[in-house]
């Protein structure tokens, strides 16, 4: 019996989607990376100890120049099992306040911890991520659960609240009177036209900031307004 037949089929079909967020990675290769990882035989448990920084630096860094939101994608599959869609929750990256300057706080209402898909009011979750133009760290994940015994009168303004330290937010859909009370909050709305993937966006939005930024997403990066208006002229041609 060879190591690839000691795999359960499950664990198998999951190193084989994993390998497909991955560039120029087959099965195979993400297997050799894994075995490098954790040794054989590889098992649930084995494959939930892996964190970003093993998975990068594993077999002399054969992933060393694969992004880390693609490799935090990859490692999300991984760690859910394929069949019955349950995952194990993303690893929160250490953040305190100054390591990125020049970063933006964003939120994304999700329900499956990897793609904007939530409506504001019914998501499970908010994604909180930290990101500059050279660097993307999950910095919380909010549950959007009232907890037991909190009375809440509006339920749109408790989840505007949760995410209320965030510049931004990523979301399916909103209504009228909710994207009214993120924007009191002093959060930036955009409301996407379907699914998206978070890591998608953000790799997007990494261009952008480290561009010309439009004079929205200028003002809530705290950039000064003279500035803000000459990267509009030069948006603008």
């Amino acid at each position: 019996m060879s190591s690839q037949d000691t795999l359960s089929r499950e664990l198998a079909l999951r190193i084989g989607l994993a390998a497909r967020a991955l560039p120029d990675t087959d099965a195979k290769r993400l297997f050799n990376v894994l075995t490098h990882c954790v040794g054989l035989p590889i098992t649930e448990d084995k494959l939930g100890s892996i964190n970003l920084k093993t998975l990068k630096t594993a077999q002399e860094g054969e992933f060393s120049n694969i992004d880390d939101l693609q490799l935090k994608k990859a490692l999300h599959i991984l760690k859910t099992d394929a069949e019955m869609g349950e995952a194990l929750a993303p690893e929160i990256d250490a953040y305190s306040e100054g390591d990125m300057p020049g970063s933006v706080r964003i939120a994304f209402a999700s329900n499956d911890a990897t793609n904007v898909d939530g409506h504001f009011g019914s998501c499970s979750q908010f994604m909180i991520y930290q990101v500059s133009a050279d660097e993307a760290r999950l910095i919380d994940i909010r549950d959007t659960g009232i907890p037991a015994g909190l009375e809440v009168d509006d339920k749109n303004l408790f989840r505007a609240e949760l995410i209320q330290d965030c510049q931004v937010i990523y979301i399916a859909s909103v209504g009228g009177p909710a994207a009214a009370k993120i924007v009191k909050l002093g959060i930036h709305p955009i409301k996407l036209t379907g699914s998206e993937s978070i890591a998608g966006i953000i790799e997007r939005l990494q261009t952008v900031i480290a561009g010309t930024p439009p004079p929205w997403l200028a003002k809530v990066m705290g950039i000064e307004a003279n500035n803000r208006f000459r990267f509009e002229r030069a948006a603008t041609g």
